[in-house]
């Protein structure tokens, strides 16, 4: 009997233990039940699609396009919500802090990966707090001057900023942003002294240019087309590997002898980073078949853009390699990216 009240404590604990295993164990099974029927029944109310950039701009195109057709699949309405400001940091750190339940997602663009460069008090961790769903399209950019400027290649261009050093203006969507990570490769390129002008988005930088503010600037063509159209702006190059499509006579940036300006414009789909990996799958299987629709290949095709198609965690691999490719660019820029 006495060795048996000294095993009794130790008995006790096992059997607590065991017990333990087994509510969590229960716990797990439960949760995963409850998880399975989140996404299943997702969405069960209308989905945000918060846009760092004005509208008109390349990403609040693809969001709308995408937006309303999730909406007709799914039967929940796709609201598009433009905030632009600061390089997209304000709303990125603001959807950061959102329920992370599938219902308000953010679509970046390629500058978000390279924001830690230019800021260094950002409100999120831009791979931590986030986590990729689907990037949306690649677009080629176009580097864009007015026609009052008075130069037809890229080079002239390179020539008349080397000509008169800090009096040429370009123009952004923000620092940070996609438009000025392409000029930086740009400047790099080409070793030209100009200054950077940060404005809100496409349509700003598209008036800024045709007013005379500005002297040039990157935009997706998707963007810039309208424009470039009319005859109001002339296209140059190419930032993309091959030539676009959409403007064919436009050499690309190796073509015009600067092999090193080239750019790849992307435009994508992120969540907060504890969103459910269900809902998430879901998203992106869904947007990926929207994107091969033959309509939306014929839109995308039509603005300059093509369908850019890679699951979340390759999505999310490859947003790593752009920043560390990036960052061997914009890193030694350092004071000239205000």
């Amino acid at each position: 009997m006495h060795k048996l009240c000294k095993r009794l404590p130790w008995l006790m604990v096992i059997m607590l233990l065991a017990n333990l295993g087994a509510v969590a164990q229960t716990q797990a099974q439960i949760a995963g039940q409850n998880l399975a029927s989140v996404a299943s029944s997702y969405p069960i109310k209308p989905i945000r699609f918060v846009v760092p950039f004005t509208p008109g701009s390349a990403s609040d195109i693809l969001a709308r396009t995408v937006g309303e057709r999730l909406a007709a699949t799914w039967g929940q309405p796709v609201n598009v919500e433009n905030r632009p400001g600061a390089g997209s940091v304000i709303a990125t750190g603001q959807v950061a802090k959102t329920e992370p339940d599938g219902y308000t997602l953010i679509v970046v663009s390629a500058g978000h990966v390279v924001n830690p460069l230019f800021y260094g008090n950002l409100s999120y961790d831009t791979f931590k707090d986030f986590s990729g769903v689907i990037p949306l399209a690649s677009l080629p950019s176009v580097l864009f001057v007015a026609p009052a400027l008075g130069v037809s290649t890229a080079k002239e261009l390179v020539s008349l900023a080397h000509a008169k050093p800090g009096v040429l203006n370009y123009a952004s969507g923000g620092a940070g942003s996609a438009s000025h990570v392409n000029a930086e490769k740009f400047i790099a390129a080409t070793s030209i002294d100009v200054v950077h002008v940060p404005l809100k988005g496409a349509p700003e930088m598209v008036t800024e240019t045709i007013g005379g503010r500005t002297q040039f600037g990157f935009l997706p063509i998707i963007s810039a087309l309208p424009t470039l159209r009319g005859g109001k702006l002339k296209a140059l190059a190419v930032s993309s590997r091959n030539r676009s499509n959409t403007l064919p006579d436009t050499p690309t940036m190796a073509e015009a002898g600067m092999p090193t300006a080239e750019f790849n414009f992307w435009i994508g789909l992120l969540a907060p980073s504890k969103t459910p990996r269900d809902i998430v799958s879901k998203l992106n299987t869904e947007i990926a078949r929207i994107l091969q629709t033959p309509d939306v290949r014929d839109r995308l095709a039509n603005l300059g853009a093509d369908p850019m198609l890679l699951t979340p965690v390759e999505f999310d691999l490859y947003m790593h390699e752009e920043y560390k490719t990036l960052s061997r660019v914009i890193k030694p820029a350092g004071p000239t990216l205000k």
